[in-house]
């Protein structure tokens, strides 16, 4: 059972978890407009997301304590390591405006871990803006490099606010749980309105996600079959979101929704 438990806290803190989940919804964009699924990219998006992870997880840790990481660390650094090496083999796969807009992309992480100007803040610690930094990087990810020009800018704008509040609203776990440990600098959500009030913004961004799918011109029951499923999966762990709560519970569970969410759209398209 600890090998097991071992290997799963591995896998969460190398930012695999995460990079599935974030793959999973690239690959969800390509399902519901019925695009050829390009694997290059959906790789390189991969890569790029343990590598983007890892180095605003780990850079300063490596860096101000390398000398006493612990083995697990040590690991992550030289898995990341591999990552980046296969992140930039397929990058070379990538047409130059996909590069050009995984840079603007890459820009804002780099920003969201390195301190620059005068109070050596980097956009993490900027009150207020943390979390709608985190989604717009996962929606620009997710939806414009998959759609950039194989739909129109109606359907890559609405698809990309679905995104964007979806993250968002599964984001709200982790600030809930998180309250305990941040600044209060910080001005996350549930520090400025509270846990009832947090949940409520959640449960409305959900309906918000919902409502903009009947916007859409390509309209499909697939795609709001499994959209519906998913958005009730994330009301009822948001609904349940404490500060006390289990330590996978966000990290693996929440976080793994987007993987739900492809699931349940591959297993709605088998059945009908």
């Amino acid at each position: 059972m600890q090998r097991f438990k071992n290997i799963l806290d591995f896998y969460i803190n190398s930012s695999l978890h995460v990079a599935l989940a974030v793959v999973s919804l690239s690959l969800i964009s390509f399902l519901e407009y019925n695009i050829k699924i390009d694997k290059n990219l959906l790789f390189f998006i991969f890569f790029g997301s343990i590598t983007g992870y890892n180095f605003v997880k780990y850079a300063g840790i490596a860096k101000l304590h390398h000398a006493s990481l612990a083995r697990n660390l040590k690991l992550i650094q030289i898995f990341s390591f591999f990552c980046f090496v296969a992140l930039l083999y397929f990058a070379f796969q990538q047409e130059l405006k996909i590069l050009l807009a995984a840079a603007i992309l890459g820009v804002f992480t780099l920003l969201y871990a390195i301190p620059l100007g005068k109070n050596r803040q980097n956009l993490r610690n900027i009150g207020g803006i943390k979390i709608f930094i985190i989604a717009v990087v996962w929606a620009g990810v997710t939806v414009i490099l998959p759609l950039l020009n194989q739909v129109n800018l109606k359907e890559i704008g609405l698809t990309f606010f679905q995104r964007f509040f979806f993250v968002i609203a599964i984001t709200l776990p982790f600030e809930i749980r998180d309250l305990k440990f941040d600044s209060g600098d910080l001005n996350t959500i549930p520090q400025q309105i509270g846990i009832a009030n947090t949940k409520k913004i959640g449960y409305v961004l959900l309906g918000i996600i919902l409502l903009l799918e009947f916007l859409k011109s390509y309209f499909s029951i697939i795609n709001l079959i499994s959209l519906g499923l998913t958005l009730l999966v994330s009301a009822y762990f948001i609904k349940a979101a404490r500060i006390d709560q289990g330590g996978y519970y966000s990290a693996f569970w929440v976080e793994g929704i987007p993987v739900f969410w492809l699931l349940i759209w591959l297993l709605t398209k088998i059945l009908l």
